[in-house]
């Protein structure tokens, strides 16, 4: 079998641990009659104990190097498909529609990826995008993108992926990895992180995220600030949703952000 090395115009770094193999996939812990998405399959580490446990494995790659030792790799495994793509293009229901275990059980797919730090941000805001599409979801990310994802209100590290993330997701973050458990070693520190999707809606998404990016621009200045150099006159908005306007964004609750989406939604 061909030898493939890491990329570093695809932010690859390959997890060869396999204490923390077995700890993400315990994380996950996948069943037969359960549809696994799988975003980075890599050399498949991930992949093989998840061939052995779940019922259907969609892995998805982009490397052309890696994608035929893959199908050699998981060759006549029939519960396993290769999906080559791009994460940041797929509609993961289109994958899933067909997958007889999806069919089963509408509750049973989940995602599991070790994401290249260089796009994880986006790829998260890409889940979020499409995710009712999962029950559960492991990611793993660069460790101070999961403090960023998991930022009580209050603390400094709170910004506009932990607000977009906390609207639609529920996020624990499990345990870290050290750069020791990758191939070739990074110079920073992984964690692993739960996602589970919410129920409740936001009106209007892309004003919502408009509204949180504005907020977060300039991360010193007040809300009030912020606000008005996108927006215009708020006084009448943050007084409808009780926040005081020399307040700054990492101090808002979950409630007083959507609660300036819906304001906003309806004055416009």
């Amino acid at each position: 079998m061909k030898k493939t090395f890491a990329k570093k115009s695809f932010g690859q770094n390959f997890l060869v641990d396999q204490n923390y193999i077995s700890k993400i996939i315990a994380a996950l812990n996948p069943k037969q009659g359960e549809t696994i998405i799988e975003i980075g399959a890599g050399r498949g580490a991930l992949t093989e104990m998840l061939i052995e446990k779940a019922g259907k494995v969609f892995a998805i790659e982009l490397d052309r190097d890696l994608i035929p030792f893959l199908k050699e790799k998981f060759r006549g495994k029939e519960n396993f498909e290769l999906v080559e793509s791009d994460a940041l293009e797929i509609n993961f229901a289109e994958i899933i529609s067909n997958s007889e275990s999806r069919i089963q059980n509408p509750e049973s797919a989940k995602l599991i990826a070790n994401l290249p730090y260089n796009i994880s941000t986006a790829i998260l805001q890409r889940l979020i995008e499409q995710k009712d599409c999962f029950s559960e979801l492991i990611l793993m990310f660069q460790r101070e993108v999961v403090e960023r994802i998991t930022a009580k209100v209050g603390n400094s590290e709170r910004g506009f992926l932990t607000v977009i993330t906390e609207a639609y997701l529920t996020a624990e973050k499990l345990f870290d990895v050290p750069p020791t458990a990758f191939l070739p070693a990074p110079k920073v520190w992984s964690s692993v992180v739960r996602l589970l999707p919410k129920d409740e809606k936001i009106g209007d998404i892309n004003l919502f995220r408009e509204i949180v990016s504005a907020g977060f621009v300039q991360k010193r200045k007040t809300i009030f600030n912020n606000l008005k150099n996108k927006f215009g006159d708020v006084e009448n908005v943050l007084q409808q949703c009780r926040i005081d306007s020399k307040r700054r964004a990492e101090t808002l609750t979950i409630e007083e952000w959507k609660c300036l989406a819906s304001s906003f939604e309806f004055r416009l």
